[in-house]
């Protein structure tokens, strides 16, 4: 068995890179840790962390394919971020214009969580920490 000590990191293919550099770093708040200009591949990579922690890898390629976004389709589900008052959380949201999804009740754990979509459309689950 494999000895994982934890998530690395989350990679991301946008459409547009500064509408998704604008969301992820001005909406969700995430922190620039490096981000770098790749001549040869047409490629931006920006490296984004939560705090601390290193989390998301977001890539720009010239006309990446499209790919279906749907909460239950195959693949990689969502990505979910720990929030704190969530319907504080929503509120900014909706100011800056942003469709979220009604606030639900896991069932499991009694939190509260939502869902909201990127500039391309991936799922992004807020959970009440």
């Amino acid at each position: 068995m494999l000895e994982i000590v934890g998530i690395h990191h989350i990679a991301i293919i946008c459409q547009d890179y500064q509408r998704s550099r604008h969301f992820y770093t001005k909406v969700l708040g995430l922190r620039i840790i490096r981000e770098t200009y790749r001549q040869s591949r047409q490629s931006y990579k920006l490296d984004l962390a939560c705090g601390a922690d290193y989390i998301i890898e977001l890539f720009s390629f010239p006309n990446p394919p499209p790919r279906p976004s749907f909460p239950e389709a195959r693949g990689l589900r969502h990505v979910a971020f720990a929030v704190k008052h969530i319907e504080k959380q929503v509120g900014k949201l909706e100011e800056l214009q942003i469709q979220v999804e009604p606030i639900r009740v896991d069932p499991t754990t009694g939190k509260k969580f939502t869902f909201l979509q990127d500039p391309d459309g991936l799922p992004i689950e807020l959970y009440e920490a």
